[in-house]
């Protein structure tokens, strides 16, 4: 448990570098904007600001996540992942309506664009560096199981994505000489990081109210118990929820009555380990009961005392 703790302290690492990242694209950005007068580009850097708030929020929750159960947080702090998840996720969605309002306003009142080339060349490099720490962040999101990393990492690629197009739309009106489309694409980039910022947000509440584990997760779990119920065993009551990377599995097993307590305790001990052999990251707790006594079936609701009443 120990070396687990410190394995997600150290995901502070990876906040630090998104938090350095932001910090050099805004300027980039910022400059490309300066430069050139897109408002495409403008928006482009306002969500280089929401990234570096939204790497703060991660910073900060990655070190709550990383602490151990006290008396307090019995089940530890794995859920405060889900508050920077959130967070980050309305901050997106902010970002998204200031595009809009800004595209709006440039497209009533369009303003000829100067020094493109350089502008452009400016954001692709913030582009480029994006990318690449979105990569890094994702793939240690996966690996360690973190939604934070993974909602940064997804953040960082909508940036991506828009960053092209803003790129794409800039680069059109030079060509063209239709000032309007540097308003479009900014509109159309607002549209996409709604849309990006709302599934952050989904998932963070998915994550706040007990989601089950994923479904693949669920099938494993249920294959590790087939095996057992050819000795006798049988199961119910089975739950799971998530919270940040962990996951909680509580169950009732029911075995023959005739069976000693001893019998009963080394066949949840090797339940127990086949599962955590299974699922990453688990915890599971298990609850004996005889499968003869007609009250270990009234018990498989949520709330038995409330179940019986009824």
């Amino acid at each position: 448990m120990i070396k687990d703790l410190a394995d997600r302290a150290q995901l502070r690492r990876f906040a630090w570098l998104s938090i350095a990242v932001a910090v050099a694209t805004i300027g980039l950005k910022g400059a490309a904007y300066l430069m050139t007068g897109s408002v495409g580009l403008l928006s482009d850097a306002l969500e280089s600001i929401v990234n570096l708030v939204g790497a703060f929020m991660a910073l900060a929750m990655l070190t709550v996540a990383s602490r151990p159960e006290d008396d307090e947080h019995p089940h530890g702090h794995d859920k405060a992942e889900y508050f920077s998840s959130g967070v980050e996720g309305a901050l997106i969605l902010i970002a998204a309506v200031s595009i809009a309002v800004a595209a709006i306003e440039r497209l009533a009142h369009p303003r000829l664009l100067q020094s493109v080339g350089l502008g452009l060349v400016v954001s692709a490099a913030a582009t480029v560096l994006n990318l690449v720490v979105a990569i890094v962040l994702m793939r240690a999101g996966k690996r360690e199981q973190s939604i934070t990393l993974e909602a940064n990492a997804q953040h960082l690629l909508a940036d991506v994505w828009t960053s092209a197009g803003v790129i794409v739309g800039v680069g059109a009106v030079a060509l063209t000489g239709w000032q309007a489309l540097d308003s479009v694409v900014a509109i159309l980039v607002a549209a996409y990081v709604l849309w990006a910022g709302g599934q952050i947000v989904v998932r963070s509440v998915h994550g706040l109210m007990d989601r089950a584990v994923p479904v693949d997760e669920q099938l494993a779990v249920q294959a590790v118990l087939d095996r057992y119920r050819p000795e006798g065993a049988e199961f119910h009551a089975l739950r799971t929820r998530m919270s940040g990377s962990r996951r909680f599995i509580t169950m009732h097993v029911l075995v023959p009555g005739a069976w000693t307590v001893h019998e009963g305790h080394v066949l949840l001990e090797r339940i127990e380990a086949d599962i955590r052999a299974t699922v990453p990251n688990v915890s599971v707790l298990t609850h004996l009961e005889s499968i003869e006594d007609p009250a270990s079936w009234d018990d498989i609701g949520l709330d038995r005392g409330r179940n019986r009443r009824s």
